[in-house]
């Protein structure tokens, strides 16, 4: 049983009113992407996907970077850049005709330290700055803050939440862009100019630099753990911001957007994924997202142990008021059946069920080796994307065990004693797993006590919120179908996606 939220309709954003790229926008090959010999068939983008070129746009791609000439070029370009195939190279442009908006409540020092910053970047120095103080406890140190830099301060008499004070400095801006700036961030030089140059796609709503999270002085072990492990920090990859793929959503913490794109903002009766929920709200209006972490801004972790895992949990809560308003995209796992069935499979641990799970690999490989027979090496290839899409697969499962079902989890462990070593062993296996993504951090038992932490705080805020909203949706996983090639209109090329989409969005 769900109980629905507010009308979805009362949130619907205007649709982008012209989505085709202007000549000399230039788009660059992403670097995971592969080729074959020809260059007419590729795999990669976001999600991972088959795309099959004309010859006239393999030639045009060959040098992989070609700029938009004329109406063709300009939809191939739009092709490749929504798939994640390509990234965007706009022309430089002025950073002009913004408004930097920043919620905050309390943390004056830090305001301080946020305005010194802007202030002292070239770019960002003359641009007008709104300072929305959402119901501080001392208002009149925000206020010295404030007029010690030159900002405009807003003020809420009362305490309504980080979306609604960024509506309140959105509503009072008269710039075409707004930048959005959380108070405990700071942004490093230069980082709005290559977020403004996004904007030359008539199509984009919004641009995110990567949020890095600062080590500090003499950082402790929470600390060391959040600079690899941040929940704010999505990553050195370049990408389209896309639902159901690995980059679902980008944080609040710092964005810029289109003024004309967002409507009325960000939905105020959330307290927790505010941003995510704008995210989800812009794609599904036809607007275009993009992630560019060559700009990039430092966040202060919580330093407590109490605070960051409440922290975390907080995070949790907001996974069912996501998961009623955006029905089936922000599942907790997303993958392929076939895949799921083998995993179960393989986990029996005997010979019968493990050759039965062989047989479905097999079977998996030949269907997605009939998809591209023009590549280099059909079977091949086929049998290494099935190998990963199983491993993800299987990682997925392990995920959700220990975080987003870690109470149903600990329940069938309770009663089976191979279940008991099997989560277990996932538990421990999936810290020294990350420990080693992470570059082999120090301290690796505690990085993986901490991510055992993270996962079950994380867990407990989900739940939390599924039963105050009475409503399952947010725990209940995706089974996604492999898909064909099928045409795509006026950009030379076929795609599909290569067996399943891989990473749940329910983080």
């Amino acid at each position: 049983m769900t109980r629905p939220l507010a009308d979805p309709a009362q949130a619907a954003l205007p649709k982008p009113p012209d989505v085709r790229l202007p000549v000399g926008f230039a788009v660059r090959l992403a670097r995971d992407v592969h080729r074959s010999q020809d260059g007419r068939l590729m795999l990669g983008g976001s999600p991972p996907r088959l795309l099959r070129l004309t010859p006239a746009a393999a030639r045009l791609l060959q040098p992989g970077r070609f700029a938009v000439t004329d109406r063709a070029s300009a939809a191939l370009a739009r092709r490749l850049l929504d798939s994640g195939v390509a990234n965007p190279r706009p022309p430089a442009c002025p950073v002009q005709d913004i408004t930097i908006v920043i919620p905050v409540r309390d943390r004056a020092a830090q305001l301080g330290s946020l305005l010194g910053r802007l202030r002292a970047d070239a770019e960002s120095s003359p641009l007008p700055v709104l300072v929305v103080d959402d119901g501080s406890a001392d208002p009149t140190a925000v206020a010295a803050v404030v007029r010690r830099f030159g900002a405009g301060l807003l003020v809420h008499p009362d305490n309504r939440g980080p979306a609604a004070a960024r509506n309140t400095g959105l509503r009072r801006a008269d710039t075409a862009y707004i930048a959005f700036c959380d108070s405990d961030v700071l942004p490093e030089p230069g980082w709005l100019g290559p977020l403004v140059a996004q904007f030359a796609d008539p199509a984009v709503a919004l641009a995110a630099p990567r949020v890095l999270s600062a080590a500090g002085d003499t950082p402790g072990r929470i600390a060391r753990y959040e600079m690899n492990r941040s929940p704010l920090d999505m990553g050195a990859r370049e990408a389209p911001v896309i639902p159901l793929s690995p980059l679902a959503y980008v944080p609040a913490a710092a964005i810029v957007v289109r003024k004309a794109a967002v409507g009325d903002g960000f939905a105020p009766e959330l307290r927790f994924a505010e941003d995510v929920d704008l995210c989800l709200r812009l794609y599904r209006a036809g607007w275009r997202l993009r992630y560019v972490p060559a700009a990039a801004v430092t966040h202060q972790p919580r330093g407590h142990f109490c605070s960051w895992l409440a922290q975390r949990a907080r995070y949790g809560t907001g996974a069912a008021d996501l998961a009623l308003r955006h029905q089936g995209l922000v599942p907790p796992l997303n993958v392929a059946p076939w895949s799921v069935i083998a995993s179960g499979l393989l986990l029996r641990g005997r010979p019968v069920p493990a050759t039965l799970a062989g047989i479905l690999f097999a079977v998996a490989a030949a269907r997605l080796a009939r998809l591209m027979p023009d590549a280099d090496a059909p079977m091949r290839a086929s049998t290494m994307l099935t190998l990963a899409a199983l491993r993800s697969t299987g990682e997925q499962l392990g995920r959700c065990a220990t975080r987003h079902h870690w109470p149903l989890a600990l329940l069938v462990a309770l009663a089976s004693r191979r279940a008991r070593r099997l989560l277990l062993a996932w538990a421990v296996a999936d810290g020294l797993i990350d420990h080693w993504r992470c570059g082999r951090p120090r301290g690796v038992t505690a990085h993986v006590l901490l991510r055992r932490c993270d996962d079950l705080a994380y867990g407990a805020g989900l739940w939390a919120g599924a039963i105050r909203r009475w409503t399952a949706a947010p725990l209940v996983p995706r089974l996604t179908a492999a898909t064909r090639p099928r045409p795509s209109a006026g950009a030379g090329a076929r795609t599909g996606r290569p067996g399943q989409r891989p990473g749940g969005t329910g983080d």
